[in-house]
């Protein structure tokens, strides 16, 4: 049986260990925790390396891709420095393959409701969802991204995706640099509500992008909404209910209850395929096309 793990800084109350069978092979699937502690992330890193066939970055990014420009996150390397023999993925490869089906599905499912509210969706962070960005703005969407609000809590939107490139080359070389907490919650941070923004919530019809980022951030009614999201709990499900949220669509499977988040699903798509190594795009996309991976639907209200 192929074993694949994501070591998290997030919070270890959403730990989940599940075994699914991917093209005819059982995958260990398993999600750890460290509450916000890189250090003890390094050492797990360091005590699983080499005996399990592929590992997730959780909680947080190596870097992010816009377009064909990459932008490293430095804070974050050394969580990864004793790695050495087995593969790592952060789930840039899935972010930026699976999530571009989210708006056709969205129209193929739920496209009569969606065009009755408005094409308009808010993406807390369109430069690191750039799968997420470019799906919505292919599909029709009037589209407010959200970087500088949710990101660094300055009161202004971006709206084109010029100007989220713009954005990404002034911004990013900096942020790259900045303690990673400083601009993404981690450990219990993770569980914290904080509504925020909220007439941005209020104006969209569908909120897409990180579920922190949306959990923590968003209105205390949500009545009628559509979130377009992953790694979500059950927990989670039941306050996106609370709220009033309508739909849920998750861009990765839901495995008994829970919906992995791209870095553990990429990491199981790695060990599944034996190859020992990262997989290029075109690798993924032929996997996800024999798994007949899409995103999920589901009704809460």
């Amino acid at each position: 049986m192929k074993r694949a793990v994501s070591i998290s800084i997030g919070s270890s109350k959403r730990d989940k260990a599940v075994v699914v069978e991917l093209l005819g092979e059982k995958v260990s699937i398993e999600r750890i925790g460290t509450d916000g502690d890189m250090e003890k992330a390094a050492l797990k890193y360091q005590e699983l390396d080499g005996v399990v066939d592929a590992f997730g970055v959780g909680g947080a990014d190596l870097g992010v891709q816009v377009e064909d420009k990459y932008y490293p996150l430095y804070s974050v390397r050394p969580m990864v420095r004793f790695v050495k023999k087995t593969p790592l993925v952060d789930g840039a490869g899935l972010k930026n393959t699976l999530e571009y089906q989210i708006a056709p599905f969205i129209e193929s499912k739920i496209g009569d409701y969606v065009r009755t509210k408005g094409k308009k969706a808010l993406i807390p962070m369109g430069v690191d969802r750039w799968g997420m960005t470019k799906t919505f703005l292919n599909g029709g969407y009037e589209c407010i991204f959200g970087d500088l609000m949710f990101g660094l809590g300055l009161p202004f939107t971006v709206r084109t995706v010029r100007a989220l490139r713009i954005l990404a080359d002034v911004m990013m070389p900096i942020a790259g640099r900045l303690p990673f907490a400083w601009v993404y919650p981690t450990g219990e941070k993770q569980e914290e509500r904080k509504p925020k923004w909220g007439k941005y919530f209020e104006w969209a019809t569908v909120v897409a992008g990180d579920c922190h980022y949306i959990k923590r951030y968003m209105a205390d009614d949500m009545q009628g909404k559509v979130i377009a999201t992953n790694t979500t709990t059950p927990q989670d499900v039941e306050l996106f209910r609370k709220v009033g949220v309508k739909y849920l669509v998750t861009s990765t499977p839901v495995l008994e209850g829970r919906s992995f988040g791209t870095n553990m699903m990429e990491a199981a798509l790695v060990a599944v395929s034996g190859k020992g190594r990262t997989l290029t795009r075109d690798e993924l996309r032929q996997l996800l096309d024999q798994l007949g991976f899409e995103p999920q639907l589901q009704a809460l209200n």
